[in-house]
């Protein structure tokens, strides 16, 4: 019952803070409490992510995104709110991407998510362009994720709404 109340908080706002809320199971819970504690025996957050230990401890609790499978959609995370389709693709400025290939989610209300989709000519360019993994635009860093087709049409549709 709870867990459904708290899934109706799914990319919402906390405060001035956009939120993600994601249905799991009780093993992933755990393992997650688990990781946290077990690192300096302290809740974390992800503010300190320079040192060499905080980022073992991010792909350990992420996955290497190396490992994992891609397609030719890379989503971005942790975008300025105000930014444009031409600043996404200046981003990308060594990669062939145009704003036509470029999405920005959007709450059905029209404000910016803070995410977007972008689509390279292949799985391969997607996978070199993740260099610019928390790299900045403006004053935020953005983090790239392999996505696939179908999470970015989801999010477009969500945009329309």
């Amino acid at each position: 019952m709870q867990a459904e109340l708290a899934l109706q908080r799914d990319r919402q706002n906390m405060g001035r803070r956009y939120v993600e809320v994601f249905r799991c199971r009780k093993q992933d819970y755990y393992h997650a409490v688990a990781a946290e504690v077990n690192y300096e025996g302290i809740y974390d957050n992800d503010f300190h992510e320079s040192s060499p230990a905080s980022s073992s401890r991010s792909t350990k609790r992420f996955g290497d995104k190396d490992q994992m499978e891609y397609t030719e959609i890379l989503k971005l995370r942790g975008l300025p709110f105000s930014v444009s389709k031409s600043k996404i693709v200046e981003f990308f400025g060594e990669f062939e991407v145009s704003e036509d290939r470029v999405l920005i989610a959007c709450r059905p209300d029209g404000k910016a998510t803070g995410e977007a989709y972008v689509e390279f000519a292949s799985a391969e360019e997607a996978k070199r362009a993740m260099c610019k993994d928390k790299m900045m635009i403006g004053s935020r860093y953005v983090e790239l994720f392999p996505s696939t087709p179908d999470e970015a049409r989801r999010a477009e549709s969500r945009s329309r709404q």
